[in-house]
């Protein structure tokens, strides 16, 4: 098997992304993350760039990766200078990585308009830049910027700027797609004519210790990255630059993610071991949270309706053989199957449901078609499960006997008032009062709380009035709170349907309401997500097994 390098950028480009900021916690979180994967490359990004990149590479010299090379990143030196004297290339040589990826202008008009330049003193600089680090003992991976642009619109000059890195010492040589906007036909084409023209065979040696190796560094801009990526490997380069996520500047970077599984599980290739790619998804989202960016639930492999099935057809062929709607086992790549609960379910979809809940059910009981009846009518009324699956759970426990009666709903009212902020011109802070009257164990409570928003304090007061009954309550908290609009033509009058996201720390939950009422749809939903928190999550409760 062909092995190809994993080059991740995560923590460099990928931080480019829009609304993406990382610490130095966070880098340092990841790239141990991006270890224990087995990622041979991760890019901490650029030293002497900003005080943040310099202290990661620090923090990595104390505590070293047990299995990934990290790299340091930074440009060619300046116009008119000497690389010797850049004090750019001083702090890459003070971060102490044995490599360190540099990048030069490859497109003409870059030279001329962006470096303000002549082209003679473009390639002076990489050769300079080059030779420097070569001779400091650093081994260079030449990102070629700008690469396909620059070919197509000058090829003679682009071919020189990388027969320079070469001659300076390159180790390896990155064919970069930074604009986006290459098509897989032209990375074939290109990278196979380029790789002809330089008369280097892939993987020459170029001297006695080193081989001439190429890669691919594609941007998302026309969702080609990957495709791209492949077809620069499919055309012979042993390296790939990406991000986890497909997190990058505009919209993004190649999803390694995406590229990994495609080039083992599809074409071959060796990225990382069959036990770490298992890790995959997992990986993919600890990324996602540290970087406090929703993970895609679409997203291929990894995302968490990557193997979803709904339809009731779909539910049932998967359940007789998985290969019949899923192109890998989901477990390859360290996610799961889903079965979602909706008006287009069959009687297989309860059945698997109420088998991953803990619930015995068979296709001849009658209350299996029951749950699938009442579930169809509530979707009709504007309930949706596939999305609230505590509801579900909790529906089908009532249907099949298992819940009690822990708490009446008698009256609640909610109060807002709006005052002047303090803090900010035309500010107001809103203020909520709730108020709930309800009866638990024979006894009347009526109790009120203040919150932030009307929800707020309803959720509040609910939790004040049970929580001397339930103590197990002070360990719930609501994390999540989302409005729909359905029918949104009836204006004040249309119905409402909320989902109300529930944790005790360990475990998370999602409940829904419905009503032309926000507030009472609210109230569906939060009194469901303790339901839910009381009767399962907290089984010494009502002695119920407790859901996966």
């Amino acid at each position: 098997m062909t092995q190809i390098q994993i080059y991740d950028t995560t923590l460099r480009d990928g931080a480019q992304r829009e609304g993406l900021t990382l610490s130095v916690e966070d880098k340092v979180k990841i790239a141990r993350q991006l270890d224990r994967l087995g990622i041979p490359w991760i890019e901490g990004g650029w030293p002497g760039a900003n005080p943040k990149d310099g202290e990661f590479f620090r923090r990595l010299k104390l505590e070293p990766l047990t299995q990934s090379e990290v790299v340091a990143f930074c440009s060619t030196r300046r116009p008119g200078g000497l690389a010797a004297e850049d004090k750019m290339l001083a702090a890459i040589l003070a971060a102490g990585t044995k490599w360190v990826t540099i990048f030069g202008k490859s497109w003409d008009l870059h030279v001329t308009e962006g470096l303000k330049t002549n082209l003679g003193e473009n390639l002076e600089m990489i050769r300079d830049s080059i030779e420097y680090l070569v001779s400091q003992g650093r081994r260079v991976i030449y990102d070629a910027e700008h690469w396909f642009d620059g070919y197509q619109a000058n090829p003679e000059y682009a071919l020189q700027t990388l027969k320079t890195a070469i001659s300076a010492g390159a180790d390896w040589l990155v064919f970069c797609d930074t604009n986006g906007g290459t098509l897989p036909q032209d990375i074939t084409r290109i990278v196979g004519e380029v790789v002809k023209s330089l008369g280097y065979p892939l993987g020459t040696r170029i001297d006695p210790n080193k081989q001439l190796q190429f890669g691919i560094h594609p941007h998302n801009d026309c969702e080609l990255a990957v495709a791209n990526a492949i077809a620069a490997v499919t055309s012979g380069v042993t390296m790939v630059q990406g991000t986890i996520n497909g997190y990058g500047e505009r919209c993004g970077n190649a999803n390694l993610c995406s590229i990994i599984p495609n080039l083992q599980l599809k074409l071959g290739y060796s990225c990382i071991t069959p036990p770490n790619l298992t890790r995959l998804t997992q990986v993919s989202r600890y990324i996602s949270e540290v970087v406090n960016v929703a993970p895609n639930d679409y997203a291929a492999f990894v995302g968490k309706c990557a193997f979803s099935h709904k339809g009731g057809i779909h539910v049932s062929a998967v359940e007789r053989n998985p290969l019949t709607y899923e192109h890998i086992a989901p477990t390859q790549v360290g996610n799961e199957r889903r079965i979602a609960i909706s008006e287009q379910s069959g009687l297989s979809n309860v059945l698997i449901k109420a088998s991953e809940m803990g619930l015995t059910l068979t296709k001849a009981d009658p209350r299996t078609r029951q749950i699938l009846t009442r579930l169809k009518e509530l979707e009709y009324q504007g309930y949706q499960f596939e999305g609230a699956e505590a509801s579900f759970e909790l529906l089908m426990r009532e249907i099949l006997g298992q819940t009690s009666t822990l708490f009446t709903i008698q009256d609640f009212q909610v109060h807002c008032s709006i005052l002047p902020g303090r803090d900010y011109a035309n500010a107001t802070q809103h203020h909520s009062l709730a108020t709930i009257k309800i009866a638990v164990d024979g006894q009347n409570i009526l109790e009120a709380a203040e919150g932030n928003g009307p929800v707020s304090a309803l959720d509040a007061a609910l939790r004040k009035a049970l929580s001397q009954f339930y103590p197990e309550l002070n360990k719930c908290y609501l994390t999540d709170y989302k409005v729909r609009i359905i029918d949104g033509a009836e204006g004040t009058s249309a119905v409402t349907r909320v989902l109300v996201e529930s944790s005790n720390g360990l475990h998370r939950w999602t409940t829904i309401g419905v009503s032309d009422n926000i507030l009472e749809a609210s109230y569906q939903a939060v009194a469901q997500g303790i339901e839910y928190g009381l009767l399962v999550r907290s089984p010494q409760t009502c002695n119920l097994v407790d859901a996966k």
